[in-house]
């Protein structure tokens, strides 16, 4: 990529919210930041990719103060824009490395974004950086949807997630790599664009031993953020991990 901003430049910005607007849906959003702010338990949250606010500053308004790490400017200059913006702190940079100064009970990453991180390595070192922010008894939560294998039979690799309205969608996953990305072809005035996002799909299981290997321990898995139970049948799971309070896992 060329641009600064990664995959999450302008044009991207420019109608995220939009394009995402059943995630800033209350019956969404709302459960979401119940929990984060129950966890936070009145101390300082950190938002890794906070993108446009759509979970910073609802939780901000609960009074959880909360700092934010991104790549996008042009994505943080939209939650900038929003009432209440400027009670958001935000860090331009990775959220694989980036460090910013202070600890806090809290660090979050939602809606697939450790997805993004696209080697094993750097969603390890999301871990480790996660883990570094973090008091002892700290915790780090990932939403985060379950590797839709089930959908390929022998000899296919794409799976199609929105078909019909001038607007189809699909994912190309490669078994061999766990690399996938999600594409987008949409017809805007006559024209046919396309849109193609690079990830790394990654199971519940790999995410337990990359937290072992920052110091971090299993303390929760459910399938959403209403704590419903994860199962065989969940597609998605909102994990939580605990740094011990005596620093070791």
């Amino acid at each position: 990529m060329d641009d600064e901003d990664g995959y999450f430049g302008e044009p991207v910005a420019a109608t995220y919210d939009e394009t995402s607007a059943d995630m800033f849906a209350p019956e969404a959003l709302d459960p979401a930041v119940d929990l984060l702010a129950g966890l936070a338990g009145g101390g300082r949250a950190l938002e890794f990719a906070v993108g446009t606010g759509r979970v910073a500053l609802p939780l901000a308004a609960r009074g959880v103060p909360v700092h934010g790490i991104d790549m996008s400017r042009a994505m943080v200059a939209r939650l900038r824009a929003k009432p209440g913006g400027d009670a958001v702190g935000v860090t331009i940079g990775d959220i694989a490395t980036t460090r910013v100064e202070g600890a806090f009970t809290l660090a979050y990453l939602v809606f697939n974004t450790i997805n993004n991180l696209t080697t094993q390595d750097a969603q390890v070192d999301c871990f480790r950086n996660a883990a570094a922010h973090l008091e002892p008894g700290g915790r780090f939560v990932i939403e985060v949807g379950v590797p839709n294998l089930r959908l390929l039979p022998p000899g296919q690799n794409a799976v199609p997630f929105q078909v019909g309205g001038g607007r189809w969608a699909y994912d190309l996953l490669d078994t061999s790599t766990q690399a996938m990305s999600s594409n987008y072809v949409e017809v805007v005035d006559g024209e046919h664009r396309f849109q193609s996002f690079p990830f790394r799909y990654v199971w519940p299981s790999e995410l337990d031993l990359m937290a072992r290997i920052a110091g971090l321990r299993l303390a929760d898995r459910w399938e959403d953020w209403t704590r419903a139970p994860f199962t065989h049948e969940s597609r998605r799971h909102v994990s939580v991990w605990e740094k011990p309070p005596g620093g070791a896992a």
